[in-house]
């Protein structure tokens, strides 16, 4: 019994292995029957084929489909997260510029000069929301600098098809720009045409019979912040005479806040030219900024030439010279009406021009007032000021001037209901 036992344990040992064996081998088949393998092979020697049938093209499938009266499915669409952006796609592409690239420097460099703007017709534009109102203007770039491309992602891409796109250095762009925070971004557009331009719908629906003629004026932020009053006022085209400051200047552009791109701007005209530019039966008043000489002609006070002139009268003295016969002064200054600002003075389509601080107005305004019948318009100020900002005097006429003209037109609309 002890040999069977023994025997037997001999025998039976060797059968444990086989069916682990076999029981890891039908595991790899079902994997590899799942894998659809193009040959199988069992453990008998039976060898299996399997031919793999042609794929068919998407073509063929919707073909297929057809015939058998079903709709093809549609191919999946791409989500908003996968769409092409990439500059590639776009067709748009950027330089690089490497230290030592001149480029930036060069072109800030002319288009700076007021020589060179004039010459080539170039104008320099600084910051996101001064482009994007140019561009929705309709005014042309051709170069953009920018640190970031996030800046440039930012404006339409339909309106940057052929221009130069130079990534620079924020440094670089910080070192040519005029304002302490740069936006890292600057554009070299075309000198905009008011012909050309298209100003916002509503801009154009609300404008007012109103003008106004920047004289002499000097100081960029006197004519930028002017620009933007006119814009708001809803005047319908501001006119620059020889003598005033660009109106693209860079100063002058960030003071105006867009306003170059909501009202139309002549700019560098001459005087004989700008009663082409006014409509008819315009009526100009000047705005002198000299309260205390108007206001001395309005109480019949006689100016005392024999104390010296003050230098608050010194802007109409220019115009006094000595008669030789008699030796004392002849004026040949335009006789102007005076009246206060607050009077009506809007009955017809008004222009007011605005005189530079320090030079006044020229004689051509007030021959020019002269001739349309308008009058010289009084700000009073308290005794003992000079006058007030240019900037301020132009806010204070132009929003009066709107003032008058909206209550005119609740009368008119009120008579037309009675009747």
């Amino acid at each position: 019994m002890a040999v069977l036992a023994k025997s037997s344990r001999c025998v039976l040992r060797p059968l444990l292995p086989l069916v682990q064996i076999w029981d890891l081998d039908a595991r790899r088949w079902v994997r590899a029957l799942r894998r659809s393998p193009v040959k199988v092979m069992f453990p008998s020697g039976e060898v299996l084929e399997r031919r793999r049938l042609p794929r068919k093209q998407p073509h063929e499938l919707a073909s297929e489909a057809k015939s058998q009266g079903q709709k093809p499915k549609p191919p999946p669409q791409m989500s908003s997260s996968q769409t092409p952006r990439s500059w590639e796609e776009t067709g748009l592409r950027y330089d690089k510029a490497y230290p030592g690239d001149k480029r930036l420097s060069n072109v800030m460099t002319i288009v700076k000069s007021r020589p060179f703007r004039e010459k080539h017709g170039k104008i320099l534009l600084e910051g996101h929301r001064l482009i994007v109102d140019a561009l929705k203007a309709g005014a042309v770039p051709s170069v953009f600098f920018f640190s970031r491309l996030e800046y440039i992602k930012e404006l339409p891409v339909d309106k940057l098809k052929g221009v130069s796109l130079i990534k620079v250095k924020f440094e670089d762009i910080k070192d040519w720009s005029d304002v302490v925070a740069p936006q890292g971004i600057m554009g070299i557009f075309a000198k905009p045409d008011h012909v050309k331009m298209t100003y916002p719908e509503t801009q154009v629906h609300n404008s007012l019979p109103l003008l106004l003629i920047c004289d002499n004026l000097r100081d960029p932020g006197n004519l930028g912040t002017i620009l933007r009053s006119a814009a708001g006022a809803g005047c319908s085209k501001v006119l620059l005479t020889k003598g005033c400051v660009d109106a693209w200047e860079p100063k002058v552009l960030r003071a105006g806040m867009g306003a170059h791109f909501q009202v139309p701007i002549i700019n560098n005209i001459e005087w004989e030219t700008v009663p082409n530019y006014l409509p008819p039966d315009t009526r100009v008043y000047v705005a002198d900024n000299c309260g205390l000489y108007a206001q001395a002609q309005i109480s019949n006070k006689a100016i005392d030439h024999n104390k010296g002139a003050d230098r608050r009268f010194l802007k109409f003295h220019k115009y006094e010279e000595k008669d030789v016969d008699t030796g004392t002064d002849k004026d040949w200054l335009p006789e102007l009406e005076v009246q206060n600002y607050d009077m009506d003075w809007t009955e017809a389509p008004a222009a007011v021009v605005i005189g530079g601080e320090t030079h006044g107005v020229s004689l051509e305004s007030l021959q020019l007032a002269e001739s349309t019948g308008g009058k010289r318009l009084l700000i009073p100020v308290a005794p003992g000021v000079d006058s007030l900002n240019s900037a301020m005097a132009a806010s204070i006429l132009l929003f009066e001037a709107k003032r008058q003209l909206r209550i005119r037109a609740e009368l008119m609309s009120r008579n037309r209901s009675f009747h």
